[in-house]
């Protein structure tokens, strides 16, 4: 079946910004993946697994109402030797995402369900809270990597 052109958009982009962040942990050590910018911000690993723990909670969770066990603090606090688990996660969460985006029609877009934080909003609005959050970390995820890169020994 295809994608609603409104859902297909969500996808296409949802899809782009999680692809560049998980690249931004490729060819680190583990200690680059595991760094802190500063006091009280996010290693690229807690980036990574926040944004998939974001996803699922909202794609399936959320948008479709299956049941998702997610510890949110657990993924401020995670660490990883290398971000290969991720991706794997990624690829199987983007095949069980289709199922679901393919199956979403404009009624559902419009209609309300409840957000663990925010509220009761619409199945759009759920779309767009992942497709921004994505976004956001993705150029959190750049920068991290950026600084890692520049304190390289030259």
């Amino acid at each position: 079946m295809a994608l609603d052109p409104e859902v297909d958009l969500f996808w296409r982009k949802t899809v782009s910004m999680v692809d560049q962040l998980l690249a931004c942990l490729e060819g680190l050590t583990a200690t680059e993946l595991n760094w802190h910018p500063a006091e009280n911000t996010s290693s690229l690993f807690i980036l990574a697994t926040h944004i998939l723990g974001n996803f699922e909670e909202n794609i399936f969770g959320v948008l479709a109402g299956q049941t998702v066990q997610r510890d949110r603090d657990a993924e401020f606090i995670s660490q990883g030797t290398s971000g290969e688990p991720l991706r794997q996660h990624w690829q199987t969460l983007q095949q069980r995402a289709a199922t679901v985006l393919a199956q979403l029609s404009q009624s559902e877009l419009t209609r309300d369900r409840p957000h663990p934080r925010r509220g009761q909003i619409t199945g759009r609005e759920v779309c767009w809270v992942v497709a921004l959050h994505a976004a956001e970390h993705m150029g959190q995820a750049a920068l991290t990597r950026d600084l890692i890169l520049a304190a390289r020994p030259k």
